[in-house]
């Protein structure tokens, strides 16, 4: 039996993913008749059909699921031939497809990347910024290669720290809680009303557990869908939230209407790791670039904390 080459399995998985036959053939930076000739003589030499399509949507078949899985798992294996050798030679060189949280991606890359760059001047770093939900399941699927994330996470997935950085009390300036001496405690968060980040993001669950330990409401009717949002409705008295402190001096300029504080002991905080397969080939070179990450985190807080 004559075997689909490995440009057509790409073209299979490429369709899957994307769900359109013209954002797959872009992403392989191929024509889409090009592709669409390619999935066909797939599904001639399958002996099946793989996708439903018609003009508005393209649907992967029942049978088409496995054949997709299959094909996605294949090319990993594949993958695996190139890493191995990689490994021999230099280490990170290449393409690296890395998601990243949007609570980190514009505070913490300015800090970690130059470095990165400088040290792995062969590695060519493909950034994607999502939700931590969507970035595990495209490491999980194969579709990205590490994530930069809030650790711990679930799943057959390994993690090496990065930075563990605190959490900031950001409320309207001159307000009552803001008169108080001192550092904040979590108690003082009693009866406040709480602004928190729409569901999906994870900084939203741990900023709520601070919260609720320290008896403070959440508002029901109002979430914002980034930090830069939540900042403004604080901006507009609507109430006080926590942010990481590696975005308090982006987010809160130092004579505008929202001012900071930080809290006493216990100080909330998370910790922000890389994650990547367990299964992964590259183990080595994973941790490797969470070592050298680490090193810049710890300089860009120390600075933050002057």
């Amino acid at each position: 039996m004559e075997r689909p080459s490995i440009r057509q399995l790409e073209c299979l998985v490429a369709v899957a993913e994307y769900r359109s036959f013209r954002k797959a053939a872009t992403s392989l930076g191929m024509s889409q008749p090009a592709l669409s000739a390619q999935v066909q003589a797939a599904e001639r030499l399958l002996g099946l059909q793989v996708f439903e399509r018609d003009r508005r949507s393209v649907l992967v078949t029942p049978a088409g699921e496995d054949i997709v899985g299959r094909a996605r798992a294949a090319l990993d294996s594949i993958d695996l031939v190139s890493d191995t050798a990689r490994r021999r030679g230099e280490p990170l060189v290449g393409p690296l497809r890395v998601g990243v949280i949007p609570t980190v991606a514009p505070y913490w890359l300015p800090a970690l990347l130059p470095e990165t760059r400088k040290r792995f001047p062969k590695l060519e770093l493909i950034l994607r910024e999502d939700q931590t939900a969507t970035l595990l399941a495209q490491l999980g699927a194969g579709q990205l290669d590490v994530a930069i994330v809030a650790i711990p996470v679930p799943g057959d997935l390994t993690t090496a720290p990065i930075a563990h950085e605190n959490f900031l009390l950001a409320a309207p300036r001159g307000s009552e809680l803001m008169k108080k001496r001192g550092k904040i405690g979590e108690a003082d968060l009693d009866h406040e009303t709480v602004l928190l980040l729409e569901d999906g993001h994870c900084l939203r669950d741990q900023a709520l557990a601070v919260c609720k330990r320290g008896g403070a409401i959440e508002s029901m009717e109002m979430r914002a869908t980034s930090l830069p949002t939540l900042i403004q409705m604080v901006a507009g008295g609507l109430g006080i939230t926590l942010i990481p402190e590696s975005a308090a001096t982006a987010l809160v300029p130092s004579r505008g209407p929202v001012e900071t504080a930080a809290f006493s002991k216990p100080v909330p905080g998370r910790t922000i790791g890389l994650a990547w397969r367990t299964s992964s080939a590259r183990l080595r070179e994973f941790r490797l670039l969470a070592e050298v990450m680490q090193q810049q985190a710890e300089a860009f807080l120390a600075k933050l904390r002057r």
